[in-house]
């Protein structure tokens, strides 16, 4: 940041009365450029902020246990020191599992002079699949028995979040009693849940009563810490005039499973780690080594073709490979994609499937989960008009057989087209369990809907851009290359629409949404 702006924010967290400031270089740029910031370093930050306000603010610092990518653990602890030096009041680590790594590291903190609090960094699990993300973003190591433990359960979000729990409780156990920290600081990503059941563990607070005591009335419920939920429109008429009698019935929700399509309004909403600046996650170098620098839209198609045989483990719109859920699907969406669709994300319809179901079970046991099948694309928009006449020709002969598809779709500026209605909320994945309400994870509805749009071309932006920097460091990537790989993906943003249908009745075969394509292809394949 320029020097004006670090003097503005911190005018006014003066000015506020807030005392507490976490002093970040931050990460540089994925595409390479340099920084236009007046600082260098966090120690010049830290050193200017002492000038300026003395000893008004408490001053954090950031840590690495496990040392950082470039630099050498030595390193890595003589920068940490002279942060200390210019004046840090605690440190806060980066998240870790490998405990007893982390008590080694806290050791060599105080034997070359650090006496400042060192407050660990906890990262809470509530699914295996942004445990496993966030610990490869960060690079750090996962304990064996962690992955023993979790590994098999991995597509059980509910017993990922039990054992999970189970495991962290036992790491901050350990670092308790280790006495080498006073503190613990735990990375909620606006998630309560999983940090509440560390904390119960713990015995440090004591465990979240089923009621709330409002007015000197004990009720028989809990209240959400959610009032925004009052707002949904979907509501049991049972509970249409006890509002909080509904909220806590359905508080659940927000957690489980954490869905991309969970609803906005929830703090679980999008899976993805907001707090990041950078969606795309590659350098330049891994970037270019995973997907190339496709050079036309068939490129493109292309791409997608191999990562659905499973020839390319991820593509800048989805971390980990394909599915097994999608193989009963996987020809035809293959075929989407060499016609000029290129498919985001799907699922097939499921109709009762049993909740310990390998491919497609999650929840608890002895239950049935269901699907509505679900597509998602990129549509040229000059093809788009013939794909809204297939949708609404299928529409008006599907009444008989309680058929009908929904969509929305919308342009890189937000134009929208969709046959829902303002306030309509989908739910296309739900599950049926003994002793429990219908639980309906997965929604499509308009807010989330626009939320990802915006993620997805701003993903083809910083894709479009990572290379600049690229084209010195690697002989095999030229200029002109990298040239016309900017305007393909700036035409691709421009040409083409984000599409998603769902065909709301889930008994219906998967070829159902496929055929609506039979008759239409892109020009540019």
């Amino acid at each position: 940041m320029l020097v004006e702006l670090i003097d503005e924010a911190l005018s006014k967290a003066y000015t506020s009365g807030c005392q507490n400031i976490l002093a970040l270089r931050g990460d540089p740029p994925l595409d390479g450029s340099d920084s236009t910031g007046d600082f260098k370093y966090a120690k010049d930050l830290i050193c200017y902020i002492r000038k300026k306000y003395g000893d008004h603010f408490n001053i954090g610092v950031a840590a690495y246990p496990e040392g950082l990518e470039d630099e050498s653990p030595e390193l890595t602890l003589k920068y940490l020191k002279q942060k200390c030096d210019a004046g840090a009041d605690f440190i806060i680590t980066q998240m870790f599992y490998d405990t007893d790594n982390f008590i080694k590291w806290c050791h060599l903190v105080r034997k070359i002079g650090i006496s400042i609090p060192i407050i660990p960094g906890i990262m809470p699990i509530s699914t295996y699949a942004a445990f496993i993300r966030r610990a490869k973003w960060s690079q750090i190591a996962i304990p064996p028995h962690f992955l023993e433990a979790l590994e098999p359960i991995k597509e059980d979000d509910y017993l990922v979040r039990q054992k999970g729990t189970e495991l962290v409780s036992e790491m901050c156990q350990k670092l308790i009693d280790s006495k080498v920290v006073s503190h613990l600081h735990f990375y909620t990503m606006n998630l309560e849940r999983a940090t509440i059941m560390i904390l119960e563990n713990l015995n440090l607070i004591e465990p979240v009563k089923d009621h709330e005591i409002i007015g000197g009335v004990d009720l028989p419920w809990r209240k959400s810490l959610h009032p925004s939920r009052s707002k949904e429109s979907i509501r049991p008429i049972f509970w249409q005039n006890r509002k909080y009698s509904y909220i806590s019935r359905t508080s659940t929700w927000d957690e489980f499973p954490n869905g991309r399509w969970g609803d906005s309004r929830s703090p679980a909403f999008g899976d993805i780690d907001l707090f990041a600046a950078d969606l795309l996650r590659q350098s330049p170098k891994r970037a270019f080594d995973l997907w190339g620098c496709p050079q036309s839209f068939k490129d493109l198609s292309n791409l997608v073709v191999s990562y659905l045989k499973n020839d390319l483990k991820s593509l800048p719109w989805s971390d980990g490979p394909i599915g097994e859920d999608t193989a009963i699907i996987v020809d035809k969406l293959i075929s989407l994609n060499q016609r000029g669709f290129l498919t985001m994300n799907s699922q097939p319809s499921l109709n009762c499937v049993k909740s310990n179901d390998k491919v497609y079970g999650w929840g608890p046991k002895n239950g049935y989960v269901f699907q509505k099948q679900y597509l998602e694309f990129f549509c040229h928009r000059d093809i788009f008009p013939k794909l809204l006449e297939s949708i609404e020709k299928f529409n008006e002969k599907g009444g008989e057989s309680c058929s009908f598809l929904t969509y929305y779709a919308a342009d890189k500026n937000g134009e929208l087209t969709t046959n829902t209605k303002e306030d309509d909320i989908n739910a296309v994945t739900w599950g049926v369990f003994p002793g429990e309400e219908i639980l309906q994870p997965t929604i499509v509805e308009k807010t989330s809907f626009f939320a990802w749009k915006d993620e997805v071309y701003r993903l083809l932006a910083e894709w479009g851009s990572v290379y600049d920097s690229h084209i010195t460091s690697d002989e095999t990537l030229k200029k002109s290359q990298v040239k016309e790989f900017t305007r393909t993906l700036n035409e691709f943003a421009d040409q083409f629409i984000l599409c998603n249908i769902v065909n709301n009745n889930f008994v219906d075969d998967d070829l159902v949404l496929f055929s609506l394509f039979d008759d239409i292809q892109s020009s540019e394949f």
